[in-house]
């Protein structure tokens, strides 16, 4: 893996930070904004008979997590291919 230039990896890195960032947000939205912190108004609306706040509390946080995971490798082998840092011999 190796840069043409410093600014080609100063790019690399920027937008791999900015991708983290918005997924930290969206995760700490979900699980400390919905489980702990809205967890009394979405209490008012069920999810399979269950309480939306508690699920969120309970699963709803473990599951975006997964799927943020899912997200982030997608989108980083996007973002190696397209700075040519990839690792595949494709």
């Amino acid at each position: 893996m190796s840069f043409q230039t410093d600014e080609h990896a100063k790019a690399y890195w920027k937008e791999n930070l900015r991708l983290l960032l918005i997924l930290l947000v969206i995760w700490f939205v979900v699980s400390f904004g919905f489980g702990i912190l809205l967890v009394e108004p979405l209490n008012a609306i069920k999810l399979f008979g269950f309480k939306l706040g508690f699920w969120f509390a309970q699963q709803g946080s473990i599951y975006v997590f997964v799927v943020l995971i899912f997200v982030y490798v997608k989108k980083m082998k996007a973002l190696d291919r397209k700075y040519n840092v990839h690792e595949d011999q494709d």
